[in-house]
C-alpha cells in the first residue's frame, strides 16, 4: 500500500520489536505458522485494501446508499471489496484449522484489518461487524446454530450486525424495550425497533445475522433481564422447507457525517407475526455475552481512529514535503527560492504532533490485540488472567483515546493542507468526517469513563491497575542508567505518583457519593490515557534508543526511522503529558463546578 496510507516500516517494528510477534511462533496454536506466513498474510490484506477498498473510497462517500422503500443499492465496488476479503479467507483466519480457519494471531487479523480501515472505512465497517458476530455465535450458541450459521458467516455468504440501540434507548441498554416471547417451538418471536444498526441491510449477501438484545416476558428489570437472540434476516431452508424472508423490515436509513458506504439502519423487528429469533446461551445473560462483541468492538474502533488519523498524517506529510511556500523568518531576499512547508517550524511541530498520536495509538491498538491473545492462548493460567485483567482495565482507553487524539490528528494534517485541507479534491476533510464518528461508535468517551473509574479500576481489587503499575515500573526500570531516556523516564514516574493519588483520592469521592465522586470521570480518563501512551511511547524509544546504540551497523534510513521514535516520544512526554498537572489538580480538589450546574442555567 502506498506511503500515504500506513507506513510498512513502523509495521514492522510494532510487530516484531515492539510486540515480539514472533515469539507467538512458540506456542503450540501457532508451531505450523513462520514469519514468512505472518508476512504473506499482511501482504495479501494490503494488496487487497489497495485493489479492492481504497479505489472507493471517495465515490462511496458521495454517491451514499439509498432505499426506494424495498431495496437497498450501493455502489457495486462494495460487493467487490466484500468478496475479495472473504474469499482471502480473512473472515475465518482467526478460527482453528479443523473449523475451516487459518490459526492467525488476533494481532495479525487486526493489522490486516487495519489496512482495509486505513483504505477505506465505511466499506471495511462489514467485515468488521460480521467477524464479531460470527465470534459470537462461535462462543455462545448452540451446536445446532453454529453449524447452521457459522459456515456462511465464515465464507461471506451471511454478514452479521449488532442491534443494541433502540430510538428510546442508547447506551442504556437496561431500558431497553424490545421484546421476545416464546413460540413453544424452541424459538422466540421478536418484537421491536432498533435504530444505528451498520450494516442493517445491504444486497452483496444472502442473509445477515443480527444479534439482537431484547428481554424475554417477565424477565427481572435492569441488565439482568437481557436476552441475546440470533435474528436472521432470511430464516434459511430446512428439508423440503424453502427459504422465507423473516420479519424484520428496514424502517429506512440514516445519512451520517462519515462512513457513508455503511448503511445505517432503522430496523423494525416483528410488524406481522413476529420476527423469528433463537436464544443464544441462557436467558437473562444476554448482556454479558454481547459484550464479548462490544470490546471486541472498542477495539477495533480505537485501531480504526487511529489508521483513519495515520493516513491522514501521511497524507500531510507527503504534502508538507512537497509543497513549496515561504522562506525562514531569518531570510529577507524575496527572490530566493521558497522553501517545502515542512522547513516551517510551526508545520513540523504540528507534523510531530500527528506523528505522536497515531504511532502511539496505534501501538496502543495493538499492544491491546496482544493482550487478547495472551489471554487465549498464553502457556500458563496465570498470564492468561493477568492479560485478561490488564485488557479489562485498558479497553476503555484503547477504545477512546485513538478516537479522540487521531481525530486531533485529522484536524491538524488538515491544517497542515490550508485551504487544500478542507476541499474534497483532497482526502483529509473526508478522513476527518469518517473519523469524527468514532468518539460516539460503541460508546461515549463519557461512558468509557464511567467504566473506567466506576468499574475497570476498583474490579478485582485494583487488579489490572495493579498489573499496569507493574508494567509501568519495569519500563522505567529498563531506562536506568540511559542518559537520553532518563529524563522521560522520570517524567513518566512522576506522573505515575500523580495518578496514583488522585485515584486513590476519587475512589474515596465515590464511596461516599457517587455521582458526585463520577462527575469527573472523563477527566480522569484522559489522565490515564496520556500515563498509558507515554508508557507506550517510553517503550518504543527504548528499543529506539538500543539500536541507534549500534547506529554504525544501520542503514540511514533505519537510523532515521529510530530516532523519528526518539524525537516523538520526547515530544509526546514532554508537551503532552504535562497536560495532566491541571486536569489532576481540577479532580484531587474535587471541583464541582460542571457538577453544580443547573439544567435552567443554560
Amino acid at each position: 500500500m502506498s506511503a500515504q496510507y500506513l507506513n510498512d516500516r513502523d509495521i514492522e517494528f510494532l510487530l516484531y520489536e515492539f510486540l515480539d510477534t514472533e515469539a507467538l511462533l512458540e506456542r503450540p496454536r501457532y508451531q505450523e505458522h513462520s514469519r514468512e506466513v505472518f508476512n504473506a498474510t499482511l501482504e495479501t490484506a494490503k494488496a487487497i485494501a489497495e485493489k479492492y477498498f481504497a479505489n472507493h473510497y471517495a465515490k462511496g462517500d458521495a454517491q451514499e446508499p439509498t432505499f426506494d422503500g424495498e431495496n437497498v443499492t450501493l455502489i457495486p465496488e462494495t460487493a467487490d471489496a466484500w468478496h475479495a476479503f472473504a474469499d482471502a479467507g480473512f473472515l475465518s483466519a482467526h478460527y482453528d484449522f479443523e473449523d475451516g480457519g487459518m490459526q492467525l494471531p488476533e494481532v495479525l487479523l487486526r493489522i490486516a484489518m487495519a489496512y482495509i480501515n486505513a483504505a477505506n472505512v465505511g466499506t471495511a465497517a462489514y467485515p468488521f461487524l460480521t467477524l464479531g458476530a460470527a465470534n459470537l455465535v462461535h462462543s455462545f450458541a448452540t451446536e445446532e446454530l453454529r453449524k447452521r450459521y457459522l459456515p456462511p458467516m465464515m465464507d461471506g455468504r451471511y454478514a452479521g450486525t449488532m442491534a443494541l440501540t433502540e430510538p428510546d434507548q442508547g447506551s442504556a441498554l437496561g431500558d431497553i424495550r424490545t421484546t421476545a416471547t416464546p413460540a413453544g417451538d424452541g424459538s422466540y418471536r421478536i418484537h421491536g425497533q432498533k435504530m444505528f444498526i451498520s450494516g442493517g441491510d445491504q444486497p452483496f449477501t444472502e442473509n445477515i445475522v443480527h444479534m439482537v438484545l431484547a428481554r424475554i416476558k417477565g424477565a427481572p428489570a435492569g441488565v439482568k433481564g437481557i436476552s441475546l437472540f440470533l435474528v436472521p434476516k432470511v430464516i434459511p431452508s430446512e428439508g423440503e422447507q424453502p427459504a422465507v424472508r423473516n420479519d424484520v423490515k428496514l424502517a429506512g436509513l440514516l445519512h451520517k457525517m462519515g462512513y457513508r458506504n455503511t448503511t445505517s439502519t432503522v430496523l423494525s423487528f416483528g410488524e406481522e407475526e413476529g420476527a423469528v429469533g433463537y436464544l443464544v446461551g441462557e436467558p437473562h445473560k444476554g448482556l454479558s455475552y454481547m459484550f464479548q462483541m462490544m470490546n471486541e468492538a472498542r477495539i477495533g474502533v480505537g485501531t480504526g481512529a487511529a489508521v483513519i488519523g495515520y493516513r491522514g498524517y501521511r497524507h500531510a506529510l507527503q504534502y508538507a514535503r512537497e509543497r513549496p511556500q515561504g522562506r525562514l523568518p531569518s531570510n529577507r531576499d524575496p527572490q530566493s527560492k521558497q522553501l517545502p512547508i515542512i522547513e516551517h517550524a510551526d508545520v513540523r511541530r504540528m507534523l510531530l504532533a500527528q506523528k505522536s498520536y497515531v504511532e502511539g495509538g496505534f501501538a496502543l491498538c495493538l499492544y491491546g490485540s496482544t493482550l487478547f491473545e495472551d489471554a487465549h492462548s498464553a502457556t500458563s493460567d496465570t498470564e492468561r488472567q493477568k492479560a485478561a485483567e490488564l485488557l479489562e482495565l485498558l479497553t476503555p482507553i484503547v477504545k477512546s483515546w485513538p478516537s479522540k487524539y487521531c481525530l486531533k490528528a485529522n484536524d491538524l494534517a488538515i491544517q497542515v493542507l490550508g485551504g487544500s485541507g478542507y476541499i474534497r479534491e483532497y482526502p483529509l476533510e473526508q478522513l476527518y468526517r469518517d473519523n469524527r464518528l468514532n468518539p460516539i461508535h460503541e460508546g461515549t468517551e463519557g461512558i468509557q469513563a464511567l467504566d473506567l473509574l466506576g468499574r475497570k479500576v476498583p474490579a478485582n481489587q485494583m487488579a489490572g491497575y495493579k498489573s499496569l503499575t507493574e508494567e509501568i515500573h519495569n519500563t522505567l526500570q529498563e531506562c536506568a542508567g540511559n542518559s537520553t531516556l532518563e529524563p522521560l523516564a522520570w517524567a513518566l514516574g512522576d506522573a505515575l505518583n500523580q495518578m496514583h493519588g488522585v485515584t486513590e483520592v476519587l475512589l474515596g469521592y465515590i464511596a461516599e457519593d457517587a455521582d458526585r465522586g463520577l462527575a469527573n470521570a472523563t477527566l480522569y480518563l484522559d489522565v490515564v490515557g496520556r500515563v498509558v501512551v507515554s508508557w507506550i511511547w517510553l517503550r518504543q524509544a527504548l528499543i529506539a534508543a538500543v539500536k541507534l546504540s549500534q547506529e554504525a551497523a544501520l542503514v540511514q534510513e533505519d537510523r532515521d526511522f529510530y530516532r523519528g521514535k526518539l524525537q516523538a516520544a520526547r515530544y509526546y512526554i514532554e508537551w503532552e503529558l504535562p497536560e495532566i498537572q491541571p486536569q489532576i489538580e481540577l479532580l484531587q480538589c474535587g471541583n464541582s463546578v460542571a457538577f453544580e450546574m443547573q439544567r435552567d442555567w443554560f
